[in-house]
């Protein structure tokens, strides 16, 4: 199902109209972000709750801000669809239905759709698209090497995934786009795919491969290589490679301008990452990583967002001089309930180690504050997130997530 034309769609059109209907309130700053903004790439390292971030903001924007608003995941968790009250969903958009607001008891002002990305079908709309003709378009797609190259070639995956982000965002159907990337150090290689595949056509290795199907003179200079090659590989095989580069070069240009257009959309002012993390060492050190590189890269900050954080409450100096007279005085306290609870010594054994329990988590959420502080230095905008309860396994609690995203 693709989502209908209409008005109000065109890039920054929505952006701006989501500005004007926030002006009867004070926006919180991520609230602001969002309502500035067209593509927000949401970045991370495994386990740290990236994918139900990027959800909840895309469930958020729409609840609050309005629009038509995308969600595109490319990371293969397929747990997002049923939180959105979708069966499944792949490389085609669908909405997500009136039914999943109603069940969370929102109106939503916009409208949210979501798409997971498929490279195989990806990979075939982009050879549709730039062979020079149906010809080399068609011998392409037959080639034996084709389906296993796109599913293995380096980069494939990554390059296809900013092919159809530029897609997507080009089409101005979106008023935002939410992309939920790989797990960092992947998202990396998700940021470079263009310019790699640029330095690809470029290459020696292409030309190694696709000039002996074209020239007799060197295919007899190489004579003595594919001899060996083909007691090894097979004759046929070589003609396969050969074959398909040659044709596959046959779309540089197609190719090279494309890339060129994705860099641009990520450097665009209208684009911004949010980096999602846990306070836990190893996350900590990628999210650490990346804010770097998007500085170096000179990349647009939008926020971090730390999840799994430790609540408030820990940082209350008055409640932590409460857990210390609960310690001191846990046997009077028991005393004094009179066994309503049990035994005394069980009372005051349980209500001892609740006191110590609050204070050795109040050293741990102090050491956090100290680390989110360091944190917020890099962006301007840091979101804490506190633990779920529960897990997030509706809209509604998605929209929750969002709630705490919102500040």
């Amino acid at each position: 199902m693709t989502p209908p034309d209409g008005p109000g769609t065109s890039p920054g059109g929505g952006a701006a109209a989501r500005a004007r209907r926030a002006e009867d309130h004070v926006p919180t700053p991520v609230e602001q972000l969002l309502a500035a903004r067209e593509v927000v790439i949401v970045c991370g390292s495994g386990g740290v709750g990236k994918t139900t971030t990027a959800a909840a903001l895309g469930a958020k924007a729409v609840a609050e801000l309005g629009g038509r608003v995308l969600v595109l995941t490319v990371d293969p968790a397929r747990r997002l669809a049923n939180a959105l009250g979708l069966e499944a969903f792949g490389n085609v958009e669908v909405r997500v239905p009136d039914e999943a607001w109603a069940e969370a008891g929102v109106t939503p002002r916009g409208e949210l759709w979501a798409a997971m990305l498929d490279t195989k079908r990806s990979w075939d709309d982009l050879i549709v698209r730039h062979a020079p003709d149906a010809r080399t378009r068609d011998a392409i797609l037959a080639n034996p090497l084709y389906t296993n190259i796109t599913g293995r070639f380096v980069q494939s995956h990554d390059y296809i995934a900013m092919e159809r982000l530029y897609e997507l965002h080009a089409s101005g159907t979106y008023d935002l786009l939410v992309v939920d990337t790989p797990p960092s150090r992947h998202a990396l290689d998700f940021l470079d795919a263009p310019q790699r595949m640029v330095e690809f056509f470029g290459s020696r290795l292409l030309r190694w491969l696709t000039v002996p199907y074209r020239s007799r003179i060197v295919s007899v200079a190489s004579k003595p290589f594919t001899q060996v090659a083909d007691r090894i590989l097979g004759s046929q095989f070589l003609q396969d490679i050969a074959e398909f580069f040659t044709l596959f070069q046959t779309m540089h240009r197609g190719f090279v301008q494309r890339a060129e257009a994705v860099s641009r959309v990520l450097a665009d002012r209208r684009s911004t990452f949010v980096v999602v993390s846990t306070l836990e060492a190893p996350a900590r050190q990628e999210a650490d990583y990346f804010v770097a590189e998007l500085a170096r890269r000179r990349l647009h900050l939008g926020a971090v967002v730390l999840n799994k954080v430790l609540p408030p409450l820990l940082l209350d100096r008055r409640a932590l001089e409460a857990a210390d007279v609960l310690h001191r005085g846990a046997r009077d306290l028991a005393a004094a309930i009179n066994g309503e609870l049990g035994p005394v010594d069980d009372v005051a054994r349980v209500l001892g180690e609740v006191a110590g329990s609050f204070r050795d988590f109040s050293l741990a959420a102090h050491r956090e504050a100290d680390e989110r502080a360091a944190l917020a230095a890099a962006a301007d905008v840091l979101v804490a997130v506190p633990h779920a309860r529960r897990d997030i396994a509706d809209l509604a609690g998605l929209l929750r997530v969002g709630e705490a995203l919102w500040g």
